[in-house]
């Protein structure tokens, strides 16, 4: 009985994750293959013809290619913000783990704190403006890794406490110095931790909608998310084109979750358990 509950069980969740992420997906499949006559109807219906090649041309070749620049301005963000990310929140972790001080609860606060306290747009627009870095790239660069950095020190954290700090003190011993200890020794052995953490974030900071519509306005800094408005006004939306647009950008982060779907749970299975 036990054995028909668990398939029961499994089943069910994959009956219900097949309702909540494969129907919406077939939505916008379909939407972006409809001319925009039949897409105003936003059903379910067989696409009268393929419109989907003109669609996607029309997409990326709107207000000068904006398309284009913006995945280049999405790469950058995401690819400047995973790395510091990485690295940073490693060093924060090793540092939390390794060194005890009087300190260290009130860091372990501020970390919590990161992750329950909900972030405040506007003194962050003011202190941005006060650097000269509102309406930035690298502005927002600082923003994403600011709002992920508690997350990923905590994970940090939990794996490095499995490695034995026998390691650190036979380097130590043998000449290394603080940096190549950590670079040389520590760093390599969070390899599992580190695929979930690039790979999650990576994920979230291409997907991000509010950050940069609220700290890059502009057209010349635009990311992916916020060419979803070249299609849609107060008084119209083209849903062909919106949902051309919208499945244009959801294939390289669906390609990174298939390809690393296994590294993301081995990660945190890992992190879970030994920690």
């Amino acid at each position: 009985m036990n054995r028909l509950n668990k398939l029961g069980l499994t089943l069910g969740a994959i009956f219900v994750s097949g309702i909540v992420f494969l129907i919406p997906f077939a939505f916008i499949l379909l939407t972006a293959f409809k001319d925009q006559t039949q897409a105003s109807l936003l059903d379910f219906s067989r696409p009268q013809g393929n419109h989907l090649w003109t669609n996607v041309v029309e997409v990326v070749t709107t207000r000068n290619w904006m398309l284009v620049a913006a995945f280049v301005n999405s790469t950058i963000l995401t690819l400047c913000g995973v790395t510091l990310l990485v690295v940073l929140s490693a060093m924060v972790g090793f540092v939390l783990q390794r060194r005890r001080s009087r300190w260290n609860r009130v860091i372990e606060f501020l970390i919590l704190a990161g992750l329950m306290v909900p972030p405040a747009v506007v003194p962050t627009i003011s202190l941005l403006q006060g650097l000269k870095l509102f309406g930035t790239l690298h502005g927002l660069i600082l923003i994403e890794v600011a709002y992920h950095l508690s997350f990923c020190v905590l994970l940090y954290r939990a794996f490095i406490a499995t490695i034995p700090r026998e390691l650190d003190e036979a380097a130590i011993i043998d000449g290394a110095r603080p940096l190549d200890v950590f670079f040389r020794i520590i760093l390599p052995l969070l390899w599992p931790v580190t695929v979930t953490i690039i790979v999650v974030q990576t994920v979230t900071i291409f997907n991000d909608f509010t950050n940069p519509l609220y700290y890059l306005p502009g057209n010349a800094n635009a990311t992916v998310q916020m060419t979803l408005y070249n299609f849609q006004s107060q008084f119209s939306t083209s849903y062909n084109l919106l949902f051309t647009n919208i499945l244009i950008i959801t294939i390289p982060p669906l390609i990174v979750f298939l390809f690393f779907n296994r590294q993301i749970v081995a990660g945190m299975t890992a992190g879970a358990v030994k920690g």
